[in-house]
């Protein structure tokens, strides 16, 4: 009776362990939405507990066996090569288990570090945007014009890291068939702001830059037109003061 129980006990390990490899591991995930990934990952961590906590069952099956196999060595033969099948099979689908949740929480980290890097982004275009709107109306002073294009080009310092972690991590994941509508839709939306943004604000860096040469130029003339009005000036008043004719005068004094 006991080699019977414990035969029975085999078999109904075994049909467990064929259900739980058809439930989660043969069946066919789709995740189209960050919340059937979210919901895949919290299912298979529940499978891999479940599974594992069978271990202190199948623990206590090896344990009768080899008491029963002590008493009555003839039975007890027979259903350690069951055990050993179960053990088996028990061990591979332990494995199976943990190393399809692992890959699952892999996927959503790598889902949640994605949408981190695209935060970032986004926060530096709309600082960049903010920076491209402040050179439109600016005083027609060298200083304004200079703190806006050194403003500006800080800005666009902005190191590419990040950009590369969001197309390496979105194509890793689009590659997988993960959430791939939703993250192709993201991608577009941003690089197309980022070229359009980046564009606008290498024109602006250039326009203010030409401004800001202009403006030096033309500040250097002036001062220079004032230096020799000044020179004009004293050598004027010098011949003011000395009662000089003005046909006496040079032709450019005149």
């Amino acid at each position: 009776e006991k080699a019977v129980n414990l035969k029975k006990d085999l078999a109904e390990m075994q049909e467990w362990m064929t259900q739980a490899e058809e439930e989660y591991l043969e069946k066919d995930f789709e995740y189209k939405s960050p919340e059937e990934l979210e919901n895949a990952v919290e299912e298979m961590k529940r499978a891999k507990e479940d599974v594992l906590q069978k271990e202190v069952r199948v623990k206590i099956l090896k344990d009768n066996i080899k008491l029963l196999a002590t008493k009555v060595p003839s039975s007890g033969q027979d259903l350690a090569t069951e055990l050993n099948v179960v053990l088996e099979n028990y061990q591979l689908l332990c494995n199976r288990i943990r190393g399809k949740c692992h890959t699952l929480e892999e996927v959503w980290s790598c889902w949640i570090e994605l949408l981190q890097y695209l935060d970032l982004e986004t926060a530096w275009l709309n600082n960049l945007e903010e920076r491209v709107q402040m050179t439109g109306n600016l005083p027609d002073k060298l200083d304004a014009v200079n703190d806006a294009l050194e403003s500006l080009e800080s800005v666009l310092r902005h190191p590419a890291d990040n950009r590369t972690q969001i197309r390496e991590l979105g194509q890793t994941l689009i590659d997988g068939g993960i959430l791939d509508d939703i993250i192709s839709e993201k991608l577009e939306v941003f690089n197309a702001r980022y070229e359009e943004l980046s564009h606008l604000a290498v024109s602006r860096q250039i326009a203010l830059e030409q401004q800001l040469q202009t403006m030096r130029e033309t500040d250097h003339m002036l001062q220079v037109l004032q230096e020799n009005l000044t020179d004009l000036d004293r050598q004027l008043t010098s011949y003011l003061t000395d009662r000089i004719d003005a046909f006496q005068m040079p032709q450019e004094a005149q």
